[in-house]
């Protein structure tokens, strides 16, 4: 596995884990009503959102690097 492959692996295993981070946190506010949860749910959303942009932007830029 290139080092690029796994970078695209690790970018995309992030965005899921943020992603699911952020509905834990959001279920957890709703059942308690916390606002840190609420804060820390947001917080999630927007780095898997940040990680997505970040991974598009990473393939662009090295297009033109094979994988293997």
């Amino acid at each position: 596995m290139s080092l690029k492959s796994f970078h695209i692996f690790f970018i995309l295993v992030s965005s899921l884990f943020a992603f699911g981070f952020a509905a834990w946190f959001l279920q957890s506010y709703f059942g308690s009503g916390d606002f840190l949860k609420l804060a820390a749910a947001t917080f999630s959303g927007v780095s898997g959102v940040g990680l997505i942009v970040y991974g598009i932007r990473f393939l662009k830029k090295l297009q033109h690097v094979r994988f293997l």
